[in-house]
Protein backbone atom coordinates (compact mmCIF):
# COMPACT_ATOMS: atom_id res chain seq x y z
CA UNK A 1 0.00 0.00 0.00
CA UNK A 2 1.21 3.27 -1.48
CA UNK A 3 -0.78 5.25 0.11
CA UNK A 4 -2.63 5.28 3.72
CA UNK A 5 -5.41 7.44 4.29
CA UNK A 6 -6.67 9.30 7.69
CA UNK A 7 -9.99 10.42 8.22
CA UNK A 8 -7.79 14.23 7.90
CA UNK A 9 -5.45 13.75 5.52
CA UNK A 10 -3.11 11.25 3.53
CA UNK A 11 -0.01 9.75 4.06
CA UNK A 12 2.42 8.86 0.79
CA UNK A 13 5.10 5.74 2.51
CA UNK A 14 6.49 4.05 -0.91
CA UNK A 15 9.67 5.51 -0.36
CA UNK A 16 10.06 4.73 3.23
CA UNK A 17 11.25 1.63 5.05
CA UNK A 18 8.89 1.58 7.91
CA UNK A 19 5.10 1.52 6.73
CA UNK A 20 2.48 3.01 8.50
CA UNK A 21 1.53 0.66 11.46
CA UNK A 22 -0.45 0.34 14.56
CA UNK A 23 2.98 1.45 16.93
CA UNK A 24 2.96 4.80 15.35
CA UNK A 25 -0.83 5.72 15.20
CA UNK A 26 -0.91 4.69 19.16
CA UNK A 27 1.47 6.76 19.83
CA UNK A 28 0.29 9.92 17.81
CA UNK A 29 -3.08 9.70 19.49
CA UNK A 30 -1.65 9.02 22.68
CA UNK A 31 1.19 11.28 23.28
CA UNK A 32 0.02 13.95 26.19
CA UNK A 33 -0.21 17.10 25.05
CA UNK A 34 -2.09 19.25 28.11
CA UNK A 35 0.98 21.70 28.58
CA UNK A 36 -0.28 23.21 25.06
CA UNK A 37 2.74 22.62 23.77
CA UNK A 38 4.45 25.80 21.23
CA UNK A 39 7.24 23.75 19.59
CA UNK A 40 7.32 19.77 19.22
CA UNK A 41 10.18 17.78 17.77
CA UNK A 42 9.56 14.43 15.82
CA UNK A 43 12.94 12.03 16.25
CA UNK A 44 13.24 9.56 13.27
CA UNK A 45 10.55 10.63 11.41
CA UNK A 46 9.89 8.19 8.71
CA UNK A 47 6.28 8.91 6.64
CA UNK A 48 5.81 12.61 9.34
CA UNK A 49 2.97 10.54 11.07
CA UNK A 50 3.79 11.42 14.54
CA UNK A 51 3.92 15.33 13.02
CA UNK A 52 0.99 15.51 11.18
CA UNK A 53 -1.26 13.80 13.80
CA UNK A 54 0.06 16.12 16.82
CA UNK A 55 -0.41 19.25 14.37
CA UNK A 56 -4.09 17.57 13.98
CA UNK A 57 -4.38 17.14 18.00
CA UNK A 58 -2.92 20.59 19.25
CA UNK A 59 -2.36 24.26 17.99
CA UNK A 60 1.40 23.95 18.38
CA UNK A 61 3.34 26.72 16.04
CA UNK A 62 6.48 25.00 14.78
CA UNK A 63 6.57 21.45 14.75
CA UNK A 64 9.85 20.36 13.36
CA UNK A 65 10.70 16.69 12.46
CA UNK A 66 14.26 14.72 11.63
CA UNK A 67 14.87 11.99 9.38
CA UNK A 68 18.45 10.25 8.50
CA UNK A 69 17.35 8.63 5.61
CA UNK A 70 17.61 10.55 2.26
CA UNK A 71 14.41 9.10 0.33
CA UNK A 72 12.46 9.06 3.50
CA UNK A 73 13.19 12.67 4.41
CA UNK A 74 11.84 13.59 0.98
CA UNK A 75 8.77 11.95 1.76
CA UNK A 76 8.25 13.48 5.06
CA UNK A 77 8.39 16.78 2.82
CA UNK A 78 6.08 15.83 0.40
CA UNK A 79 3.55 14.40 3.44
CA UNK A 80 3.75 17.70 5.27
CA UNK A 81 3.03 19.86 2.17
CA UNK A 82 0.49 17.78 0.93
CA UNK A 83 -1.17 18.61 4.65
CA UNK A 84 -3.60 21.78 5.66
CA UNK A 85 -0.76 22.30 8.31
CA UNK A 86 2.18 22.30 6.17
CA UNK A 87 2.85 26.31 7.41
CA UNK A 88 3.70 24.56 11.14
CA UNK A 89 5.52 21.37 10.12
CA UNK A 90 9.40 21.26 8.83
CA UNK A 91 11.49 18.37 8.49
CA UNK A 92 15.41 18.07 8.99
CA UNK A 93 17.85 15.85 6.72
CA UNK A 94 19.81 15.21 9.77
CA UNK A 95 21.61 12.15 11.87
CA UNK A 96 20.26 12.97 15.90
CA UNK A 97 23.47 14.27 17.19
CA UNK A 98 24.00 16.56 14.39
CA UNK A 99 20.68 18.03 15.10
CA UNK A 100 21.64 18.20 18.76
CA UNK A 101 24.93 20.20 18.09
CA UNK A 102 23.41 22.84 15.43
CA UNK A 103 20.25 23.35 18.00
CA UNK A 104 21.04 23.03 21.43
CA UNK A 105 19.91 25.65 22.27
CA UNK A 106 16.75 25.25 21.16
CA UNK A 107 14.07 23.82 23.56
CA UNK A 108 11.02 21.79 22.44
CA UNK A 109 7.67 21.55 24.57
CA UNK A 110 7.34 18.06 23.44
CA UNK A 111 9.61 15.94 21.92
CA UNK A 112 7.83 12.41 20.28
CA UNK A 113 9.46 9.28 19.04
CA UNK A 114 8.90 6.04 17.65
CA UNK A 115 12.47 4.79 17.47
CA UNK A 116 13.61 1.53 15.84
CA UNK A 117 13.72 -0.80 18.34
CA UNK A 118 14.57 -4.27 16.98
CA UNK A 119 17.95 -4.88 18.73
CA UNK A 120 18.45 -8.76 18.15
CA UNK A 121 21.35 -9.34 16.51
CA UNK A 122 20.41 -10.03 12.92
CA UNK A 123 20.15 -8.25 9.52
CA UNK A 124 18.06 -8.66 6.68
CA UNK A 125 19.91 -7.52 2.92
CA UNK A 126 17.77 -4.50 2.89
CA UNK A 127 19.80 -1.42 4.28
CA UNK A 128 17.10 0.89 4.46
CA UNK A 129 14.77 -1.24 6.20
CA UNK A 130 17.41 -2.19 8.65
CA UNK A 131 18.57 0.98 9.53
CA UNK A 132 14.81 2.27 10.36
CA UNK A 133 14.25 -1.07 12.32
CA UNK A 134 17.48 -2.03 14.44
CA UNK A 135 18.37 0.42 17.34
CA UNK A 136 21.95 0.46 16.77
CA UNK A 137 21.11 3.30 14.45
CA UNK A 138 19.38 5.32 17.17
CA UNK A 139 20.28 3.13 20.77
CA UNK A 140 18.14 3.85 23.55
CA UNK A 141 20.68 6.36 25.44
CA UNK A 142 21.41 8.33 22.79
CA UNK A 143 17.75 9.16 21.77
CA UNK A 144 17.41 9.52 25.50
CA UNK A 145 20.35 11.82 26.35
CA UNK A 146 19.22 13.93 23.06
CA UNK A 147 16.25 14.50 24.33
CA UNK A 148 17.34 16.10 28.15
CA UNK A 149 19.58 18.49 26.19
CA UNK A 150 16.39 19.39 23.73
CA UNK A 151 13.14 19.20 25.89
CA UNK A 152 12.04 22.42 27.60
CA UNK A 153 11.92 22.59 31.43
CA UNK A 154 8.23 21.83 31.75
CA UNK A 155 8.12 19.74 28.10
CA UNK A 156 7.16 16.36 28.29
CA UNK A 157 8.65 13.36 25.90
CA UNK A 158 6.33 10.78 24.20
CA UNK A 159 7.36 7.05 22.79
CA UNK A 160 6.75 3.87 22.32
CA UNK A 161 8.86 0.38 23.08
CA UNK A 162 9.07 -3.12 23.53
CA UNK A 163 7.38 -4.22 27.06
CA UNK A 164 10.89 -6.01 27.52
CA UNK A 165 12.51 -3.09 27.20
CA UNK A 166 10.64 -0.72 29.96
CA UNK A 167 12.34 -1.11 32.81
CA UNK A 168 15.76 -0.87 31.53
CA UNK A 169 14.29 2.34 29.06
CA UNK A 170 12.93 4.27 32.92
CA UNK A 171 16.33 3.34 34.44
CA UNK A 172 18.19 5.30 31.52
CA UNK A 173 15.74 8.06 31.51
CA UNK A 174 15.97 8.88 34.99
CA UNK A 175 19.77 8.90 35.21
CA UNK A 176 19.38 11.44 32.92
CA UNK A 177 16.78 13.31 34.81
CA UNK A 178 13.35 12.24 32.73
CA UNK A 179 11.19 11.02 34.94
CA UNK A 180 7.89 8.73 33.52
CA UNK A 181 4.42 10.25 34.78
CA UNK A 182 2.59 8.08 32.25
CA UNK A 183 2.73 4.33 30.86
CA UNK A 184 0.01 2.51 28.93
CA UNK A 185 0.87 -1.16 28.67
CA UNK A 186 -0.36 -2.57 25.25
CA UNK A 187 -1.80 -5.84 24.60
CA UNK A 188 -3.56 -7.06 21.06
CA UNK A 189 -5.90 -8.99 22.63
CA UNK A 190 -7.00 -9.66 26.21
CA UNK A 191 -5.43 -13.36 26.73
CA UNK A 192 -1.98 -12.29 24.59
CA UNK A 193 0.82 -10.87 26.84
CA UNK A 194 1.84 -7.37 26.59
CA UNK A 195 3.65 -6.23 23.79
CA UNK A 196 4.29 -2.36 23.84
CA UNK A 197 4.57 0.01 26.34
CA UNK A 198 4.14 3.85 25.77
CA UNK A 199 5.75 6.02 27.93
CA UNK A 200 5.50 9.80 28.62
CA UNK A 201 8.66 11.66 30.68
CA UNK A 202 9.04 14.80 32.12
CA UNK A 203 11.70 16.97 33.94
CA UNK A 204 9.45 17.52 36.69
CA UNK A 205 8.27 14.47 38.68
CA UNK A 206 4.94 13.51 38.33
CA UNK A 207 2.93 10.45 40.21
CA UNK A 208 3.13 7.35 37.53
CA UNK A 209 -0.49 6.53 35.92
CA UNK A 210 -0.04 3.11 34.82
CA UNK A 211 -3.05 1.61 32.93
CA UNK A 212 -3.21 -0.79 29.87
CA UNK A 213 -4.89 -0.76 26.29
CA UNK A 214 -6.26 -3.95 24.87
CA UNK A 215 -6.57 -3.36 21.08
CA UNK A 216 -9.01 -6.36 19.79
CA UNK A 217 -11.49 -8.39 21.52
CA UNK A 218 -11.51 -10.71 18.45
CA UNK A 219 -9.79 -10.69 14.90
CA UNK A 220 -11.35 -6.94 13.48
CA UNK A 221 -13.21 -6.54 16.69
CA UNK A 222 -11.84 -3.70 18.43
CA UNK A 223 -11.79 -2.55 21.99
CA UNK A 224 -14.11 0.84 22.83
CA UNK A 225 -10.65 2.13 24.62
CA UNK A 226 -8.52 1.54 21.30
CA UNK A 227 -11.87 2.92 19.18
CA UNK A 228 -12.29 5.97 21.23
CA UNK A 229 -7.92 6.55 20.92
CA UNK A 230 -8.07 6.10 17.47
CA UNK A 231 -11.54 7.42 16.01
CA UNK A 232 -10.12 11.32 15.13
CA UNK A 233 -7.91 9.23 12.83
CA UNK A 234 -9.20 5.89 11.41
CA UNK A 235 -11.23 6.12 8.76
CA UNK A 236 -12.69 2.85 9.83
CA UNK A 237 -13.98 4.36 13.38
Amino acid sequence: MTKFSFKNFDVNQDRCAMKIGTDGVLLGAWSPIFNNPYSVLDIGAGTGILAIMIAQRSFAEQIDAIEIDEDAFEQCVENFENTNWSNRLYCYHAALDEFVDEMKDEKYDLIISNPPFYSENYKTDNTQRDLARFTDAMPFNELIEAVSVLLSDDGMFSTIIPFKEEASFIDVAESFGLYPFKITRVKGTPTSDIKRSLLAFSKLYKVNETDELVIEISRHNYTKDYIELTKEFYLKF
